[in-house]
């Protein structure tokens, strides 16, 4: 059985914010460990059926960036929808919210 890991780094201020985050998969063919400014990670937990979740950005995450980051990861989370449960009308229905979403944040053009 193989083993692969992803692992993240975080360095804190003096008060516990994220200045600075790293991560690195022993699979991705990184050669080190790369920057990012956010991270959402969620987990299943089997026993209790809920999720387990951690969300960090750094002190220097621009609002334009973070607002980016939601609706890039809103469309991610519809498509795992669509390819993993085949729930093609849900997921339609959220690409059309995250069009909704992007235009109230102002995020992407509106459609004439």
């Amino acid at each position: 059985m193989k083993t692969s890991e992803i692992k993240f780094n975080i360095t804190l201020d003096e008060n516990k914010l994220p200045e600075t985050i790293t991560w690195n998969a022993s699979d991705s063919g990184m050669d080190k460990d790369e920057n990012c400014k956010a991270i959402m990670l969620a987990v299943w937990d089997p026993k209790t059926e809920s999720t387990l979740k951690i969300d960090l950005w750094t002190k220097d995450m621009q609002v334009d960036e973070m607002k980016k980051f939601f609706h890039q990861t809103l469309l991610s989370m519809t498509d795992t929808l669509k390819r993993s449960i085949s729930e093609d009308k849900m997921a339609a229905d959220m690409k059309d919210f995250c069009e909704h979403f992007a235009e109230k944040l102002e995020i992407l053009q509106k459609k004439a």
